[in-house]
């Protein structure tokens, strides 16, 4: 049951959607963890089990792209199994309302747009999108995903270079047509609602501060202390399938 305290937070960030010029999501990690992906930093996260700087690198990719493609299996796998979740349907459902411009971002599994949302962009890439690291041709996932039962690492059948997948590895730039299109977003933004991220990764975690310097609101829905604590205005420290669709509910009535 929802304490009296937190219905009036309810009503005040809605309040906030509901008369905002332009509303942007800006999302991590945290809002697909009940979907079934942990979080790569968390227990039973990714980077549990793999360093990251032997098998999600620009080194790795040059040095030891066998184990480059396991680790890149096993995140194919797991993200494959997972569904959308109330959090992510409640972005969506505020968008399709006209309660919410956009989706920014930091997660590569998919979800938003599985969801429905459409304006989404992905700050870190998309883990379903190939394309070849020589030549940069585009490589079909069910072509990858064939190679793959036969061996790996998967190599382009124009050029004969390494076939990676179209997300940012660690040692690399975010893409500049992500980049671009998240400032527009942000300086057009007079709220931003954070969800599931702490503020640990740069340069993403500067852009919710953009808004802040802007003269914009923030709404903040995580779990635990996070790096934001400095320019939220209204904070839920609570799940975002918990949050966002009893918050959605409560803009769309």
């Amino acid at each position: 049951m929802t304490s009296e305290s937190e219905k009036a937070k309810l009503q005040e960030a809605a309040a906030l959607l509901q008369h905002a010029r332009t509303a942007v999501a800006f999302t991590g990690a945290g809002i697909s963890v009940p979907s079934g992906i942990p979080d790569f930093r968390s227990p039973g996260g990714l980077w549990t089990k793999y360093d990251p700087f032997e098998v999600a690198s620009a080194h790795a990719l040059d040095h030891n792209p066998r184990k480059v493609w396991e680790f890149m299996l096993e995140t194919v796998d797991l993200l494959g199994r997972s569904q959308p979740n109330p959090g992510h349907l409640a972005l969506a459902d505020l968008e399709t309302n006209s309660r919410l411009s956009g989706v920014i971002t930091q997660n590569i599994d998919n979800l938003h747009q599985r969801a429905g949302s459409r304006l989404v962009v992905e700050y870190h890439g998309n883990f379903q999108r190939f394309y070849c690291h020589g030549c940069l041709r585009e490589c079909p996932e069910q072509e990858v995903m064939d190679h793959c039962s036969r061996s790996i690492p998967v190599y382009c059948p124009s050029c004969g270079g390494l076939v990676r997948p179209d997300v940012v590895f660690f040692g690399e730039a975010i893409p500049a047509q992500a980049h671009q299109h998240s400032l527009e977003l942000i300086q057009a933004a007079d709220v931003l609602i954070i969800v599931g991220t702490s503020g640990e990764v740069a340069p993403a975690n500067v852009l919710p501060r953009q808004v802040k310097l802007s003269g914009g609101k923030i709404i903040e829905v995580n779990l635990g202390q996070t790096h934001y604590a400095d320019i939220t205005d209204i904070r839920f420290d609570a799940s975002a399938e918990q949050v966002l669709p009893q918050l959605a509910a409560m803009v769309l009535e």
